[in-house]
Parts: structure tokens; sequence; C-alpha cells
């Protein structure tokens, strides 16, 4: 169920990153409220960015293993 929950808080966290984007670029809103959700911004930025680099890490973890079990399957044929 985490897994769920951390896509979720990704997934929720990038559309409130393109809903701050669209608001600055609008120039509809004050300078205060602009500094405001640009920090906001800034912050789910760096919560995404540390949600892909996990991602990326856990990818490369998976990709050793893989490897590690073609060598060994590569081995057992080899000795057969």
């Amino acid at each position: 169920m985490a897994k769920k929950k951390i896509k979720s808080n990704f997934e929720d966290n990038l559309a409130r990153l393109e809903e701050i984007s669209n608001l600055l670029e609008s120039q509809e809103i004050g300078l205060e409220e602009a500094i405001s959700i640009f920090e906001e911004g800034v912050k789910l930025s760096k919560s995404c960015a540390a949600t892909l680099k996990k991602a990326e890490l856990k990818i490369t973890e998976l990709t050793k293993e893989l490897s590690n079990i073609t060598s060994i399957e590569d081995e057992e044929e080899f000795e057969e």
C-alpha cells in the first residue's frame, strides 16, 4: 500500500507543480502570492526529484540483480 501512496504523492505533486507554473506564467497574481507559491513549487520540485532519484537507484539495483541472474544462468548452461 505504501507504493501506491508514493505514486499518488508524486503524481499529485507533479500536478500541483503544473498548476503553480501556470499561475506564475499567467501573471494574474500579486508579488506576495507569487513568492509564496514559488516557494511551494521549490519544495514540491525537491520532493519530486528525491522520488525520482530513489526510483533511479531502485532500477539500477534491479538491473544489477537481473544481470547477476543472467550471468549465473549463462555459467550453468556453459557447464552442462
